[in-house]
């Protein structure tokens, strides 16, 4: 096998560094986000800017910015899965669970994506990512039992936080699929994510209507600059990056910069959150991050 002209190899990691970084401290940025505004409206704000942010982008390019039906309709269900039950649920199990934690369980990413890759994309999975995977789970079954004992109001709180952030995943990984698929490839990318996030935005804002009631902001400076960083780059530039990234390898080797977020996650949730090690935690993270890293040393993981 021939290597990879070096100006392919610099398209996927460039973009990989850039997406590991921003997303890897975006954790901490969302915990902030939880101290007075609602979940719902929080992701409602940050979404209506990523979404502007976007068109704006969209614009710039001479892109067109509208969508035919089908397209719109497309991006609508992109929004849904992305950007409102995605987020909605990732919000709120850090009212239960350390972004730390949420981290790590989002690099479980990998596992459905290559999962739903091979059903819906024909996408074969290799021996490697599948003992990957398995070592990864085992590492998050160890991450339940340490965060059940550490929670001071019991192990509900703590399973309630890690199924809410599982939920998450799955929601996620199903707006990658769609993503990779040749539908999505009909339109623009900064026109499609644009209506995507304009749609999560609005339905986010039902939602947060409907369960906390009228919208609430924050005007401290730490909110307002935490929702520029989550809208603009922890959204429109990550997103842009990252979406890309699938549709140029694939859902299954795109979540391998799952492998590296949770490590500068946990980093920031130490130093900000005082998130508390134990040799049970450090084993399940160990574990996290050792299956995801037989996954990627796979020659051909997902073919």
């Amino acid at each position: 096998m021939t290597d990879k002209p070096r100006s392919t190899r610099l398209r996927v990691l460039i973009p990989f560094a850039i997406v590991t970084l921003i997303w890897g401290t975006t954790w901490i940025v969302i915990r902030d986000q939880l101290s007075v505004v609602p979940p719902s409206w929080s992701v409602a704000y940050r979404f209506a800017l990523g979404g502007a942010t976007m068109l704006v982008w969209a614009a710039i390019r001479r892109e067109p910015l509208w969508l035919p039906r089908k397209g719109m309709i497309f991006a609508t269900l992109l929004g849904l899965m992305q950007f409102v039950l995605n987020f909605n649920l990732v919000y709120r199990s850090e009212q239960y669970i350390t972004s730390g934690v949420v981290a790590i369980v989002f690099a479980l990413l990998l596992v459905p994506n290559a999962i739903l890759s091979r059903i819906f994309l024909g996408q074969r999975m290799g021996r490697q990512l599948l003992a990957g995977s398995a070592v990864a789970i085992a590492g998050v079954v160890l991450l339940f039992i340490h965060e059940g004992r550490l929670s001071p109001v019991g192990p509900e709180q703590a399973i309630t936080g890690i199924t809410l952030a599982l939920c998450a995943v799955m929601c996620a990984s199903t707006a990658n699929v769609m993503q990779a698929t040749e539908t999505s490839k009909t339109w623009p990318m900064a026109s499609v994510i644009g209506w995507a996030m304009l749609s999560g935005a609005l339905i986010d804002a039902v939602f947060a209507l409907a369960v906390s009631g009228p919208p609430s902001f924050e005007w401290r400076i730490g909110y307002i600059a935490g929702l520029i960083y989550l809208g603009v780059l922890g959204s429109a530039l990550s997103f842009s990056l990252y979406f890309a990234l699938i549709r140029e390898i694939g859902p299954a080797k795109a979540a391998y910069s799952s492998v590296a977020i949770p490590v500068v996650a946990m980093i920031f949730s130490t130093l900000f959150e005082g998130y508390r090690w134990s040799l049970l935690a450090a084993s399940g993270a160990v574990l996290v991050i050792a299956g995801l890293v037989i996954a990627l040393r796979a020659r051909r993981p997902n073919r």
